[in-house]
Parts: C-alpha cells; sequence; structure tokens
C-alpha cells in the first residue's frame, strides 16, 4: 500500500503525462521527490531516430540536478499514458527500463522506486530492481 506521499508523487506524474501527451511522441511521465523535499516532474522525449529519445525519468533527474543540484532522490514513479485506441484509458504506473534504473541508482543509490507488483503498487529500493550494478571500480 502507497503512503499519502507516495500517492502525491503518482498523481504528480499522471498530472505530468495529461497535460503532455502527444501520442507517439510523449508517453510516459515521471515524478521524483528529492531528498529536501521538492516534487520535480517530466515526460518522456521520442525523437525520429529513436536512441536519440530520453526517458521521463532521465528528464525529471535533469532537471533536479538543473534546478536544485544534486541533493538526491528520496522516491522517483513513472507513469504510461494509453494510446488512443487502447480500451482501457487508465494511466498506469510501469518500471523504469534497466538505463534509467542505472540512471536512478547513479544520482542516488539510496533511492525508492514504485513500481506495480503482483498486489498492486508497491516501493522497492533501486538497488533491487538492479542486482550486480555497473561500477566504475578497479573490478578484479
Amino acid at each position: 500500500m502507497l503512503s499519502v506521499r507516495d500517492r502525491e508523487l503518482v498523481d504528480a506524474a499522471c498530472e505530468a503525462i495529461r497535460r503532455r501527451y502527444r501520442n507517439d511522441w510523449q508517453e510516459v511521465g515521471a515524478a521524483l521527490r528529492s531528498r529536501s523535499g521538492q516534487i520535480v516532474t517530466g515526460v518522456n522525449l521520442d525523437a525520429y531516430v529513436g536512441r536519440m529519445g530520453v526517458c521521463a525519468e532521465g528528464v525529471a533527474i535533469g532537471k533536479l540536478v538543473t534546478d536544485l543540484g544534486e541533493i538526491g532522490i528520496d522516491t522517483i514513479v513513472a507513469v504510461r499514458h494509453p494510446r488512443p485506441h487502447e480500451p482501457d484509458q487508465s494511466i498506469r504506473i510501469v518500471s523504469p527500463c534497466g538505463i534509467c534504473r542505472e540512471l536512478i541508482s547513479d544520482y542516488d543509490p539510496e533511492a525508492r522506486v514504485i513500481i506495480m507488483g503482483e498486489d498492486g503498487p508497491m516501493v522497492v529500493p533501486v538497488r533491487d530492481l538492479l542486482p550486480n550494478k555497473y561500477s566504475r571500480g578497479t573490478g578484479l
């Protein structure tokens, strides 16, 4: 079960994508709460050249770092807006992709991530979503 603060974050992500949804361009919204309590949102930036697209989580983290500095991520969530032809028009929580998991962990290895579990939304530490994380360490 999500806390009131976590639900507020989901609502902020939903509002971000409702405001900026554009079929085939912006369909994912994200919201994060910084360690100091500010909520920052972002939407994905699609591109004609697919590998140039930027995920909503990356946009939100970029805004956090640009506007507030590297103050840390308490919790982050992403949601997906359905396309017009989909029968269910509910905006739903989605898990971050692998690249976003790395990015979230790089900027705050103690960050919490809201995802959908078998019994509904749940909060997990980003490290649980990213076993054996890459490190620039010396290795073996």
